[in-house]
This record gives structure tokens, sequence and C-alpha cells, in this order.
């Protein structure tokens, strides 16, 4: 029945494609002509990316080669309008009179023209191998089993990604870490040829239209340059590198000790809780917050992400968030095999939206359905008529990873605990230790994401690393940026890089987490101390409704606005890293008093 009525929308959309791709009686690029030509791509749009996200959504939630093939054949509908070469021709036409044109309609041209750039119709080959590729590599990723055999076993087991993590977060066992990291690596082998595949087809439709690679393309979408994300992702790399260089020497130390190791210049990647050490729990022995939550369902952790953001005057989240979202982990035995990383959709562009996770009762999962939730508020919020669908997403990729993180700040810090109960009022925590578990998380994930992650894309899509150099480049970065090595050799025979879901699947542009965590401290900072006048690092936000106010005059705009605009017309300020660092200023001296004698860097 599903299948019946996707095909019927496709029928329907196209048909009105092919009304908008009559020859026009009147080519003038009159404001009627330019109205006419976007609300008739808006409504086409909109049916044809529902269409498409829930086929995706069914692919990514039970990985069978039906449903692959369904989300193949909807995509290709999308793609074929949206790379129409009449639609590309008539955006690019009506462009050329923007003196007559209000800010909104060229904002939405230029948007046109951005998806068109993914998948041109002047490449149709390419387009249609390209959709089909990358569904391919999804059904690979998400499909993909997780085996090993314990130490001193001889049966291979089945691994969840929850329990992967879980052992890197508790074992004390150096051979049992390792064996678990490694498994967690040969994802990365099945990928590897689609991923190459797919970078030859990704550039191929980003030069159609002009771009230097597909690495460019992305960049486009933020409204910059390659040249341009590179000296922002650097900027914040350099800037957080001595304050980075303090925690790793703190923690080498730490790890040596837990383990009856000595120093290493470079940590063992598998010695970190964290299987791609973007983030590293578990070393603030006082901030052990797991025990919290171990009498808390996932059902209750996810109402509390929902209340929280409603409490605050947000959009109410729609009843078909409780019945249509996929959130809790399924066992590993289950045949239905489904995406492991959390995620929230906007199906409709409408009020259909919906989260994917694998919700379990422990701190990770606590902080995930907050930001989850986050895009959810933020989808809900541009979700109305001033906005065209075209224009219903973040003011640029980072900008909605940084609405997502603004709600979830808060949520992590002590007031909100307190307040539903998890933390007993007699229960004190050390402040600059929570602080160091908190830039734990935060503060070494920046060159991870704005470092390792950027370059090694921008190497793989501007620079066409070749296939025979992929692992090794990666754990170059890797040693560059993060001061960290592999356990052991890792030859090319892997591809350690591809076991990150967004390499296959977001790619080329995940320095907008990086940038999102600058944003989110900078709006963190103005609406702590401008508007609730309380401390940044304990701050109450819960039930304050002009924190949702200030918040939703940001998310209201969706992509209407360029988001280095936004960000400043909120603030007053123009976007900087430096709330960041003077968020975690205590921390630093503490950190250098630490470390004294110990050899800082590597």
């Amino acid at each position: 029945m599903k299948t019946t009525i996707h095909i019927r929308l496709i029928v329907t959309a196209l048909a009105g494609f092919a009304a908008l791709n009559a020859p026009a009686q009147n080519k003038a690029a009159t404001a009627a002509d330019t109205n006419t030509f976007l609300e008739t791509y808006n409504r086409i749009y909109q049916s044809l990316y529902t269409v498409a996200n829930d086929a995706a959504w069914v692919a990514a939630t039970d990985v069978t080669e039906e449903h692959t093939g369904q989300r193949i054949g909807a995509e290709k509908a999308q793609a074929a309008f949206v790379g129409s070469v009449w639609v590309m021709e008539r955006a690019r036409e009506l462009l050329q009179h923007t003196n007559r044109l209000d800010a909104l309609t060229v904002r939405q041209l230029q948007r046109v023209l951005l998806n068109a750039a993914g998948s041109p119709g002047t490449l149709p080959e390419v387009v249609a191998e390209r959709v089909a590729a990358e569904a391919r590599q999804s059904a690979t990723l998400d499909g993909f089993e997780f085996k090993w055999t314990p130490p001193g076993g001889t049966k291979v087991e089945p691994l969840t990604a929850n329990k992967i993590s879980d052992i890197l977060n508790s074992s004390t066992n150096l051979a049992e870490r390792l064996a678990v990291w490694t498994a967690a690596k040969e994802s990365g082998v099945a990928l590897k040829p689609g991923l190459l595949k797919l970078r030859d087809l990704r550039n191929r439709v980003a030069h159609e239209m002009g771009f230097s690679s597909f690495f460019g393309l992305r960049a486009g979408v933020s409204d910059m340059s390659v040249a341009e994300m590179k000296a922002l992702t650097d900027k914040l790399v350099a800037d957080t590198k001595p304050l980075y260089e303090q925690l790793h020497c703190w923690a080498k130390h730490k790890l040596a000790a837990r383990f009856g190791q000595p120093v290493p210049k470079l940590i063992p990647a598998h010695w970190i809780g964290n299987r791609w050490c973007q983030e590293w729990p578990g070393l603030v022995d006082s901030v052990d917050l797991d025990p919290l939550f171990k009498d808390k369902s996932p059902e209750w952790i996810v109402q509390r992400a929902v209340n929280y953001g409603e409490s605050i005057g947000l959009p109410h989240v729609p009843s078909n968030f409780w019945t249509k979202s996929d959130l809790y982990e399924i066992p590993a035995t289950s045949k239905r095999k489904k995406n492991t990383h959390a995620s929230a959709w906007h199906i409709d562009l409408q009020n259909d939206v919906r989260s994917l996770m694998n919700v379990k009762s422990d701190a990770y999962w606590f902080n995930t359905p907050h930001h989850e939730l986050g895009h959810i508020f933020y989808q809900l919020a541009y979700s109305r008529p001033e906005v065209p669908f075209v224009l219903r997403e973040g003011a640029s990729p980072a900008m909605h990873e940084a609405m997502a993180e603004a709600l979830a700040t808060a949520p992590a810090q002590l007031p909100y605990l307190r307040q539903l109960g998890l933390v007993k009022p007699e229960q004190k925590f050390d402040e600059i230790e929570w602080l160091l578990n908190d830039a734990l998380d935060k503060v070494v994930f920046i060159p991870w994401s704005a470092g390792v992650m950027a370059a090694w894309e921008r190497d793989f899509y501007e620079g066409n690393l070749p296939a025979d150099q992929l692992n090794h480049r990666w754990w170059e970065h890797v040693a560059k940026y993060q001061g960290i090595a592999p356990p052991e050799p890792r030859g090319e025979e892997f591809c350690d890089a591809a076991t990150k879901t967004h390499i296959n699947d977001d790619p080329a542009e995940y320095y907008k987490y990086s940038i999102a965590f600058a944003i989110k401290y900078q709006l963190h900072m103005h609406l702590a101390k401008k508007i609730l006048h309380q401390d940044p690092r304990n701050c109450d936000v819960a039930g304050h409704k002009e924190v949702g106010a200030f918040l939703y005059s940001i998310m209201k705009q969706g992509a209407t606005k360029d988001w280095r605009t936004v960000i400043r017309e909120a603030t007053g300020e123009e976007f900087s890293g430096r709330p960041m660092l003077e968020y975690f200023e205590p921390l630093t001296k503490y950190l250098k008093e630490q470390n004294k004698g110990r050899e800082v860097g590597w």
C-alpha cells in the first residue's frame, strides 16, 4: 500500500513538473513570472522531498534490498526535478534581474540552484548512478553486523554500537579494548569501494555546476568558498589548541596511570572511551553521571527532552513524533537492522517530525535526546507560511547543529539535573572537575571536527586523494590535530575514515559541528549573561519563556538569511570562537597547575 501511495505522489508531482517545464509564453523576468515559478517549484519540491524522505526513513529503520530500492526510486524522481535543465536555466535567468526582486526571492532562487548542483539534469546518468550508489552505501553502513571474539574466547559474538561504547567506556583490560576497537573498524573495509565510487560521482556533479569539488559545493551551502571555510576551521583549531594541549597532557597521564602503562607522546586510540576519539568520556572519576539514570526508562528520558523545550515556549511537539519515531535500541539478534546514529528527520517540511535513536538509560543517552529535540524544535519553528519550503532548513548546516546544541547546554548543568531530582540537594560536585568533564566532550571535539574530518574530506574531494593513501592520510591528520595514534599499524586494506557515518551519508561538511559548538557557546553566553543574568556554567533555563523567545527568534527564520547575519542580529556581535574560550577560562588555569613539570604537546 505504501509503495502504491509513493508512486501516485511521484506521478502527481511529475505531472506538475511537466506543466512547469512547458515553454513560457512570456520570457520576460517579471515579478509575476518569478512568483509563479517559485510557487510551483516549492509545491513540487515539497511533495517529492516528502516521498524521498519517507522512503529514506524506511530504508534506514528497516534495512532490506526492497526498501533500498524504494529509496533509490524516490530519490531519482526528486533528483530529476531539482536538477532539471529547465529549472536551472529559468532560475539563472530570473536571477539576472535581482534589482527587481526582494531579498527573500533572491535567496530562494539561489537555493534552487544549489539544490540543482547536487543532481544537475545535464548529467542524468551520473545523477542516477549517484543516487543508487548513495542508497547502496547507506544500506551497507546501516546493515553492517559488527562481530568480535572476546580475548580468551573462541566464539564469534555479535556487537551492537552501544556495546562497543560500553566496553570502551568501562573496560580496564587493554586486550579487550583493542579487540572491540579493532572490530569497530571493520565496517570501513566494506565501505571503502563504495566511498571511492561516490567520490567520483559527487565530484562530477559538482564540477558540472562550476564548483572545484564536492567539498566546494557543500561549502557553498554555507555561503562560503573552500578557502573561507578552511580559514574558519583552521582558526577554530588554532584558537582552542592551547586548551586542547593542556587537556591532552592531563588525559594521557590519567590514562597511563589507569592502564599501568608509560606516559606516551601520542595517546593510543583504544585507550579512549569513544571509537573515533571525538569525545573522551569517563576520565573524571568524580563526575560519573551514569548512575543517575539507572532507574530511569528510555521513554522517561525522551519525554524530559520534549518537556524541556516546550517549557521554554518552543513549538509543541506533535503526537506523530511519538508514533512514527524509532527511538530505542533493538537487540543485536533482531532480524531488523537500522542505522545506529542518532538523527532528527523533517519528513514533509511541515509537521511530520521524527527522530532515529537508540536510547538507553545512561548520561550519554540523556544528553543526546535533548540535542535531537533541539533539531525538532528548530524544524517546527521554521515550518510556517512565511518561510518557503525550499528555505525550510537551518540558516546553514552548522546553524542547525548549533541550535540543537544550544538546547542541550543547560540540561547538562546541575540546576536542571537537580530540578528533575536526578541530583539530590546534598550531592556536591567540584565545579572545576565538572567543567573538565564538559571540556573532555566539547573542547576535544574541535580538533577532531574542524581538524581531522575537515582536512581529510578536503583532501579526499578537493585534492582527489589517491585510493592507496586514504588510511595513511587519515592517521596523519589524527596525529597532527588530535595527538592520537592507532594501537597498531593500519594499512591501506582498511579505511578507518569510512567507519564514521557522516563520511558516507552526510559528506564534506562535518566541520559544521565544530562551527556549531562555537555558535552554541556564543548564544549560551549571551542568553545567560544578558537575558537571565546567571552564571553561564550553572544556568537555570527550564521554564524561562524569555530564553525560548530568544531562541525562537533565530529558529523561525530558517534559511531566509545568511547564518552570520542571523548571529549578528541576535547577539549584536559577529560570529566568534571567543565565548567558548571564555566559558572554559577557569579550567585553563587549573590545567596549567596540574600539568606543571609535564611535557605539554606532542
